[in-house]
């Protein structure tokens, strides 16, 4: 039996609007010059203890936070299987809703702040709004590892707890929730794919999107008659 997606009435917005206060203060800090000599020095710290063992274990374990290629494959074939499982459109919401709120947020953002990524050679590679960077070297901040992996594991966890009919434990929810996170954090910047302080903006946007995705109640948004696809999901309410 397909159980409802209740409206989440204690989730706070406090975590949302703190998030979103540090991701200003860190973006004007970064504006003003500082923290780019800690990037530097971890960044530098990083590609001097690259041996290939690791490298390569980062490498492959660095997949955990990409969007295109891994994590939005991993929920749309989710979304299929409970699409047809519940022959009910709500099933496909949470997956819209992600692509959308990341293409128009994260994307653009990257836009905005032109700053290049660790392996950039031109010059004043750290620094945001950085014109040398304009184009597709300067898409470096936020990471979008970092928001993919946030936004789109909130999703898998929807997905996931509708397919098996029943709310995650707390091993799940960690190892699906927070597992991912930290370990593309670490090796995002171990690889030099971002600095530091991208990948905590990343975190600190994704953490946003991720607290809407959650916070919605899929099951009882108000959608047109489809001839019996606009039954609830299942879709439970998500912990983050």
């Amino acid at each position: 039996m397909v159980s409802s997606l209740a409206p989440v009435r204690t989730r706070s917005w406090w975590p949302d609007l703190l998030a979103v206060v540090a991701f200003a203060l860190l973006t004007g800090v970064l504006a003003e010059g500082f923290l780019l000599a800690f990037d530097q020095r971890v960044a530098d710290w990083a590609f001097a203890h690259q041996p290939p063992v690791l490298y390569w274990t980062a490498r492959v374990l660095n997949y955990l936070g990409q969007g295109g290629q891994v994590l939005m494959p991993v929920a749309l074939i989710l979304t299929g299987l409970l699409v047809w499982r519940t022959r009910s459109v709500r099933a496909a919401l949470p997956f819209v809703a992600a692509f959308v709120l990341t293409y128009f947020t994260i994307g653009p953002a990257k836009l905005v702040f032109d700053r290049a990524a660790p392996a950039f050679t031109g010059p004043d590679k750290t620094e945001l709004f950085n014109p040398a960077a304009i184009g597709k070297y300067g898409m470096s901040y936020p990471s979008g590892h970092m928001g993919n992996v946030l936004v789109w594991y909130t999703v898998m966890a929807l997905l996931i707890a509708a397919l098996l009919h029943r709310p995650l434990t707390g091993r799940e929810w960690v190892l699906i929730r927070v597992v991912p996170v930290v370990i593309v954090f670490c090796t995002t910047v171990y690889l030099g794919f971002h600095w530091v302080t991208d990948s905590v903006a990343g975190v600190l946007l994704g953490l946003v999107l991720a607290r809407i995705i959650a916070r919605v109640p899929w099951d009882s948004i108000p959608l047109p008659a489809l001839r019996g696809w606009e039954r609830p999901a299942g879709l439970p309410a998500s912990r983050i």
